[in-house]
């Protein structure tokens, strides 16, 4: 989600109690997630040998990803090898992220866990740090390169089996056929190729209309220009029966012009989002044909990249898994999983995480 943001780069110093230190290291700006976390038992991927660890995000400047740096940090606490962090945010710039994984391995950094934002574009660099010693894990987003050449390991979100989630309700839910709007990120992103991947797999029938651009509309998870697509479309097109979206929060602003248009909101399928979920709730009266289905974030993806790279680089058990999973969080359908807004709380948080919604409102500001 390529937003501007201040440089942000810290040094955290993780005592042998497992809490966490934080010190600015360079830039200033803002920081995502602060404070302290207390390590019970040692993990078994945990091993022996004292390492230094980075983490470093294509894109660290918003909440999601402010609440990924915290989560990975947390679990980067659990492990007493640890005896330091570092973090660091490209802020959507491709050549400063490569520059940021030259300049982690110049420091003498033991390992690091990489969110490729760019992809293959910052693939020479992984190489190059996993060339050099470094034990490299990118994760969530497709860097291309092949695991053991290019870098340790990738460690990827079941994408996949989110579209054959949302194709199963929405097979059940309009056995009769429906017209699909397909609301993606940035073009040709991984993700969102994935999970239309996944939702043609169930979807196979041509009573299932895919509408708008294919394989989804690109609006790079910008809120304003996912309110143009959107605005567009219901222009465009008499009759939306589903929109399928990678990014929920975003969806938010644009989802009012259907009311505005005297039309009533579809079924949104996507990621959890607090923002999505309250407006849901908010509004779901005024709007016969609104449901809600979300599969989890994901943002915990993070703590298995971290397990697996403390692991190679300290001789602890390396996971089995090397896909995070995450299956259906709510079904506004379902009693089973009902839709969760707590109004007390920030928009821009997501309870699917580990950490409460408190602990992540204290992280976004909220």
């Amino acid at each position: 989600m390529n937003h501007k943001s201040k440089r942000v780069m810290m040094l955290v110093t993780l005592a042998v109690s497992g809490a966490l230190s934080l010190s600015a290291c360079s830039g200033g700006g803002s920081t995502p997630g602060t404070g302290s976390d207390t390590a019970g038992e040692v993990p078994s991927w945990c091993g022996h040998k004292q390492i230094s660890l980075a983490m470093l995000d294509g894109f660290g400047g918003n909440a999601w990803r402010q609440i990924a740096a915290k989560s990975g940090r947390q679990e980067a606490a659990k492990c007493p090898s640890v005896k330091s962090f570092e973090y660091s945010d490209a802020q959507g710039d491709t050549q400063k992220a490569i520059s940021d994984i030259k300049a982690m391995v110049a420091t003498g950094v033991n390992a690091m866990v990489v969110f490729p934002d760019a992809g293959e574009a910052v693939l020479p660099a992984l190489r190059s740090a996993y060339k050099a010693g470094v034990v490299t894990v990118p994760y969530r987003t497709d860097p291309g390169g092949k695991n053991g050449i290019d870098y340790n390991v990738w460690i990827g979100s079941d994408f996949v089996d989110h579209g054959v989630t949302w194709g199963q309700w929405i097979k059940e839910k309009f056995p009769n056929g429906a017209k699909i709007l397909d609301i993606g990120g940035p073009a040709g992103n991984s993700q969102g190729l994935a999970q239309k991947q996944g939702l043609k797999s169930v979807l196979t029938d041509a009573k299932y209309e895919w509408i708008g651009t294919q394989p989804f509309e690109v609006t790079d998870w910008d809120p304003a220009k996912t309110q143009q697509v959107l605005t567009a479309a219901i222009a465009r097109y008499d009759h939306i029966d589903v929109i399928v979206g990678e990014y929920g929060a975003s969806l938010v602003g644009a989802l009012p012009r259907f009311p505005a248009s005297g039309r009533s909101i579809p079924a949104v399928l996507t990621e959890d989002g607090h923002a999505i979920a309250c407006f849901f709730n908010k509004n779901k009266d005024a709007n016969p044909d609104f449901n809600l289905v979300t599969v989890g974030t994901g943002v915990d993806n993070v703590r298995l990249a971290i397990q697996h790279a403390v692991a190679i680089a300290t001789g602890g058990k390396e996971p089995a898994e090397t896909v995070y999973a995450t299956g259906l969080f709510e079904d506004s359908t379902s009693k089973d999983h009902p839709v969760q807004c707590d109004p007390s709380l920030p928009a821009d948080i997501h309870l699917s995480a580990q950490l409460t919604g408190k602990e992540q409102a204290a992280i976004v500001g909220g």
